[in-house]
């Protein structure tokens, strides 16, 4: 028994071609839409993906900022794609492995080759601090306030900034320099003429200077003297020097006497007698107008408000100038005082009054060391100093 078979025909394969050609040629335009649509859809998700991976990052290099879109998600990554290369000695405010977001800010401090010189030695370092003081703190340079820094600390560092520190330092010493004695001839009328003797033997004095030595560097590139005092006295050489006059032999001559002659009287040379007021000091005699006993005090020109001119209008001189009261002892006479010597009244003062004498001295120390002393005689002589004998 055979199977039946739908029967085939030619006709019924084309008219399926046909169907299926004219569903095609009917849904083309929704095929291709549709196509479109699916293209379109695509594209705006890989934007939006595109969109919400990029970034606007700010960056700031030595202070400069600039805006940065990037797409990258480290900080590494930015700096490569924006061809920025960092030396080690820079600093940057995150780590560059860090991950960076929208909005961020990142700073760039680049260190700058600088050159510092102290002590005997130099040393060549990258910095990123801002001024001189910040690069000696950051090396541990200690600076003294007598040093000097080149450029100023307060100086803004830049590249190949050159800092040097001189230091420098004072120190005082003491000289001391020798006084030639003087040698003092007076007049003796108990040694005959043409005869001497050595009352007193002469010794030098000591004068001692403060010398201020400035060094840089160890160098001594300056000295000066701040001040000298007398350690020692000078003592002067007296010598005596004769005047008595060496006796004459008497000749007697006999006369014959004539008768009812008589002899012619002896005409008698009257000596004046010598002044009271005269005295030798300092082998130097001389005569003096009258004898004061006054206290005394000593001043100087490097004391404040004390000028360097006198009243007299000659400049103060140690060893030469006193202050007095001009009523007691007139402006430009010579007095002679006792254990100090001779001295001119050139000076005066408000608190100089009666007899007070105010002695100058160069150095403001020994003018205080002097103190106040009473009791002293002073032989008042005149205008014109006595002269050695």
């Amino acid at each position: 028994m055979g199977v039946f078979q739908p029967e085939k025909t030619h006709d019924s394969k084309i008219s399926s071609m046909s169907y299926a050609l004219r569903w095609k040629h009917e849904n083309l335009r929704q095929i291709s839409t549709a196509a479109i649509v699916s293209i379109a859809v695509t594209l705006m998700i890989l934007l939006l993906v595109y969109s919400q991976s990029r970034k606007q990052v700010y960056l700031v290099v030595d202070g400069q900022m600039k805006s940065i879109q990037t797409n990258t998600s480290l900080l590494q990554e930015m700096l490569d794609e924006q061809e920025i290369s960092l030396k080690p000695q820079d600093q940057i405010s995150m780590p560059l492995s860090g991950a960076i977001s929208d909005g961020d800010k990142v700073v760039i401090d680049r260190a700058s080759p600088v050159k510092v010189t102290a002590d005997g030695a130099t040393k060549h370092l990258y910095t990123t601090a801002k001024t001189v003081g910040d690069v000696l703190k950051e090396t541990g340079v200690k600076v003294k306030e007598s040093d000097i820094v080149s450029p100023a600390i307060e100086t803004s560092v830049s590249a190949n900034t050159d800092i040097r520190i001189v230091r420098t330092n004072k120190q005082v010493v003491q000289r001391h320099e020798s006084l030639p004695f003087r040698v003092v001839k007076t007049s003796d009328p108990s040694i005959y003429k043409g005869e001497s003797r050595v009352i007193q033997q002469g010794s030098p004095g000591v004068m001692v200077q403060y010398i201020e030595k400035q060094y840089k560097d160890g160098k001594l590139v300056s000295m000066k003297m701040v001040g000298k005092e007398v350690q020692t006295v000078t003592k002067d050489r007296v010598i005596a020097v004769g005047t008595k006059k060496k006796p004459v032999p008497v000749v007697t001559e006999v006369k014959t006497a004539v008768a009812n002659h008589s002899s012619t009287p002896a005409k008698v040379k009257k000596v004046s007698s010598s002044s009271n007021n005269r005295v030798s000091k300092a082998g130097v005699d001389f005569s003096y107008k009258k004898l004061l006993k006054v206290s005394m005090t000593a001043y100087s020109s490097g004391e404040s408000g004390v000028g360097t001119r006198t009243a007299t209008g000659t400049r103060v001189t140690e060893g030469r100038t006193i202050a007095v009261d001009p009523s007691v002892i007139p402006l430009g006479w010579w007095v002679y005082i006792e254990g100090v010597g001779f001295r001119r009244a050139e000076d005066t003062g408000g608190a100089i009054k009666g007899n007070i004498i105010d002695i100058y001295y160069d150095s403001v120390q020994q003018a205080r060391n002097f103190g106040r002393k009473s009791g002293l005689k002073v032989y008042v002589i005149g205008p014109v100093k006595p002269e050695l004998n």
